[in-house]
């Protein structure tokens, strides 16, 4: 189906031997079917994961740069441990990296937290001392009750004038961008797509300039709400349909499955 090729390995103790062969072949089907062919690198981590690395034998997928992490590495590792991990067997995490083997997750906090302690030991240095206290103020005189019949002007309180409020994320719809005619017909087919199947999508790694075009792309098709959500990296497209409908129960998850054992 692809040319995806991984080189043969010593399996390691605890399960690789059970899930390299499946994580291999998954890996094969899902990088053919994006049409993003890569040669597989399989190494046993230091904690005892399964750790592959992604050499692409071409163009790499849009917004996944060697060595960093990103959204569609992200999504594609928690994909395959939730297809190589079932009910029931015995479980063993499969990391993902791009050009080189990523850094295992127990070794990433002990960096972090290591890193954070040492810059928060600096901000204490670099503290300045306290400075003593200043006297409390005297009271203000008290003022004397007017006679009958005179007026007493009240004093003017000065208000402090409220902080601007902080600036969020450029709304999209007011930008002006030139028009991508094939990322208008494809962004209008999936908000058709999904009015009609009552599904909810997301476009992920987009600039912000093609974020402005498919709103713009998507203006007047019927029976579907698209909106930009999120802030920095992880701000995307939405398509929410006005009439959503479940999905089949095939295609649900597992529900023990915990989410949080499967982070990278």
């Amino acid at each position: 189906m692809s040319d995806v090729q991984a080189p043969e390995s010593t399996p390691a103790p605890g399960g690789g031997a059970d899930i390299r062969p499946r994580a291999e072949r998954l890996l094969t089907d899902i990088l053919g079917l994006m049409g993003f062919p890569a040669r597989l690198d399989f190494k046993d981590a230091s904690d005892g994961s399964l750790s592959v690395a992604l050499h692409f034998q071409g163009e790499s997928p849009p917004g996944v740069e060697p060595g960093k992490r990103s959204q569609v590495v992200d999504s594609l590792q928690f994909l395959l441990n939730k297809m190589l991990h079932r009910p029931g067997n015995e479980r063993r995490f499969l990391l993902v990296g791009v050009g080189t083997h990523p850094e295992p997750r127990s070794e990433r906090l002990k960096r972090e937290q290591a890193a954070a302690q040492a810059a928060a030991a600096q901000a204490a240095a670099q503290a300045p001392a306290p400075q003593p206290s200043a006297p409390a103020p005297a009271p203000a005189p008290r003022q004397a009750k007017p006679a009958r019949g005179q007026s007493a002007a009240a004093p003017q309180q000065a208000r402090t004038p409220a902080a601007p409020a902080r600036p969020g994320e450029a709304d999209e719809r007011t930008m002006e961008v030139a028009e991508d005619p094939a990322l208008r017909e494809i962004a209008r087919k999936l908000a058709e797509k999904s009015a009609s199947l009552g599904r909810f999508y997301a476009l992920v790694t987009l600039k912000q300039d093609d974020r402005a075009r498919v709103l713009k792309a998507v203006e007047g098709v019927p029976g579907v709400k698209v909106s930009c959500e999120g802030e920095g990296r992880n701000r995307r497209v939405v398509f929410t349909p006005e009439k959503p409908a479940p999905l089949p129960k095939r295609s649900m998850l597992p529900e023990d499955d915990d989410e949080d054992d499967l982070e990278g």
